[in-house]
């Protein structure tokens, strides 16, 4: 089987993006060639620095004007798109270009609390303000809408009656350190 490369996406401290790092470090068939993100200060690219890989940062024009960002891709011979705490909306040209091969990962279980401006500890005070009874992270495929494309999966948590935005955060980020990387896993070895 063919290595094949990812490109993780991120806007800030990437923890996430660390952990999917970790994960694959010692696989042959997965490998992570590029971090991008959309800020200079963005903590994530350290990350990548001390681990050796190479970081692309993007700019708004060359993202959604032009097709800078996807021949750039195609220089590190990306095989697949991780969204790990990336901002920005997907524009088409990119979702066309890797059709069925970029993924994202929410805090909540979609369709609940998604869309533009639910991300961070915006969706776990609106979880917790609802009184829901869980919470969780939905896996999912990205298209032209926030949050909207093909769930792959979701995982569960319980909320307990004193949760409060912080508390639910953390156990969230559990749920995501355990099962992303399995799932983008799962996933790239069915393509």
């Amino acid at each position: 089987m063919k290595t094949k490369n990812i490109a993780i996406f991120a806007s800030g401290e990437g923890t996430n993006a660390q952990n999917i790092i970790d994960y694959f470090k010692t696989s042959d068939t997965i490998n992570i060639a590029l971090i991008v993100s959309n800020k200079s200060t963005a903590n994530v690219l350290n990350r990548a620095k001390q681990a050796n890989i190479s970081t692309l940062l993007i700019n708004r024009a060359d993202f959604y004007e032009t097709d800078t960002i996807i021949n750039q891709l195609k220089t590190f011979n990306i095989d697949f798109i991780v969204l790990a705490g990336f901002l920005w909306m997907i524009p088409e040209r990119l979702i066309k270009a890797f059709p069925d091969k970029i993924i994202n990962i929410h805090p909540a279980l979609l369709p609940k609390y998604g869309g533009k401006g639910m991300y961070g500890m915006k969706v776990h005070q609106a979880v917790v303000e609802a009184k829901e009874k869980e919470s969780g992270i939905s896996i999912h495929y990205v298209n032209e809408h926030y949050d909207e494309g093909k769930i792959i999966s979701q995982h569960r948590c319980t909320i307990s009656e004193n949760e409060t935005a912080e508390t639910l955060a953390s156990k969230i980020h559990n749920l995501e350190y355990e099962f992303f990387p399995k799932i983008i896993e799962q996933v790239l070895l069915k393509t």
